[in-house]
């Protein structure tokens, strides 16, 4: 394990979990970080602490690693982005070929709170979830964005900063097979399956915000394209498994 201390992007969907379980498995200390932006899906906030409290009581070696949760307020994204996650408007491909989920300069607006934080508290190493590899096409999760990133934080703040994508290659099956195992490795007693249940249950991932429906992935429209990219990988995961 690292000596390093690691905050972690944090809004309680499948992605995050899995890599603040995997943060919990790599550096010795954790802090969690989530946004209000004005997301029509705010249901994630409320998630983010059901997801929390269950990391905790289910597993006690993170438990012992997992620090303080901080929230901030960046109500004024909202205000400037006119997207189908900030607004009331049907998903749709924008002419740009961009989907209009994509809100402009979100991850780069967090990743600079994240480094304004993380510099205060004394972190070092920043994780989030983007991914290049299965995904909206969103430029802000692509790797070049976030090694340009990572230099500018390390310049701007004269500290060095990591910037850890656990998933950027990986595809959504993938994801739930490294949650999986980093369970099982946290718990070799039932800890890879207690964790996969764990993400089904209290992540939260729709864009819609609908939790009153309940598939073998978890919670969600199903139709969206957050749902559709978790069920998908979900789908892929649970035929590989079969075939062993």
């Amino acid at each position: 394990m690292h000596q390093r201390r690691a905050l972690v992007l944090f809004s309680g969907g499948q992605d995050s979990t899995t890599c603040l379980a995997q943060a919990l498995t790599r550096y010795a200390h954790v802090e969690t970080l989530g946004f209000d932006y004005g997301q029509r899906h705010r249901v994630e906030l409320e998630q983010r602490q059901a997801v929390l409290g269950a990391l905790r009581a289910r597993f006690a070696g993170w438990s012992a690693r997992l620090g303080d949760d901080h929230l901030i307020d960046l109500a004024v994204l909202g205000q400037i982005s006119d997207t189908s996650l900030t607004r009331d408007v049907a998903f749709a491909m924008e002419r740009s070929g961009l989907p209009n989920s994509f809100v402009p300069g979100r991850n780069l607006v967090f990743l600079t709170f994240a480094g304004a934080l993380a510099y205060r508290r004394g972190l070092d190493v920043i994780v989030t979830g983007v991914c290049e590899t299965d995904y909206s096409g969103y430029p802000d999760c692509r790797d070049d964005t976030m090694k340009a990133m990572q230099l500018a934080l390390s310049l701007g703040m004269d500290q060095r900063f990591l910037i850890d994508t656990p998933l950027m290659w990986i595809d959504k099956a993938d994801t739930w097979r490294l949650a999986h195992g980093l369970g099982q490795q946290a718990d070799t007693q039932g800890g890879g399956d207690a964790l996969v249940q764990l993400i089904v249950e209290h992540t939260h991932t729709c864009y819609l915000g609908e939790r009153a429906v309940r598939h073998d992935w978890g919670y969600g429209c199903g139709a969206c394209p957050a749902c559709e990219l978790r069920a998908a990988g979900w789908a892929r995961w649970q035929a590989e498994r079969g075939t062993r």
